[in-house]
């Protein structure tokens, strides 16, 4: 059926593929965060483990959210570690840092998601797009208080 929700062709591509690109963002550090959740070692384990448990839980929310917006908006959703890889700007890690470097990573890639999310709230505006406007913002609401949390934490 023809999508009919005030919002052209082109806009709702456009608009679908920033989200795709906040996505990858957003399922990287996901992944990041499971990992070093699974990983976290020291001093300050137990609140470490409980935090990123807490990250990755809203992430996995934040992912189902996004890739539901892509699919109202007429869209397939990316959903493939290959396509998470080409869309993302946070860099994935491959060994098991310091727990103090896991949680610099973690406050950079949620610095980097914020911006992306930023980005898309820019083309939602442009096309008229209310609904992933008032998403962009929330995400990037999420993001900033992320990444202000875990530099509190960072710092002793």
């Amino acid at each position: 059926m023809k999508i009919d929700i005030g919002i052209t062709e082109k806009g709702r591509s456009e608009v679908a593929a920033a989200l795709s690109k906040l996505l990858g963002d957003t399922y990287a550090l996901y992944v990041k965060t499971q990992n070093f959740h699974w990983n976290v070692t020291g001093p300050d384990f137990p609140q470490l483990h409980h935090l990123f448990e807490q990250e990755y839980d809203a992430l996995a929310d934040a992912n189902d959210e996004l890739a539901e917006r892509i699919r109202a908006l007429g869209h397939f959703a990316p959903g493939s570690f290959s396509q998470f890889a080409k869309l993302t700007s946070i860099p994935e890690e491959n060994s098991v840092p310091k727990a103090s470097d896991m949680v610099k990573q973690l406050c950079e890639g949620h610095e980097t998601a914020g911006k992306t999310a930023r980005a898309l709230l820019k083309k939602a505006e442009e096309h008229g797009d209310d609904v992933t406007v008032d998403m962009a913002t929330g995400r990037a609401a999420a993001h900033d208080k992320a990444a202000w949390m875990l530099r509190s934490t960072a710092e002793k």
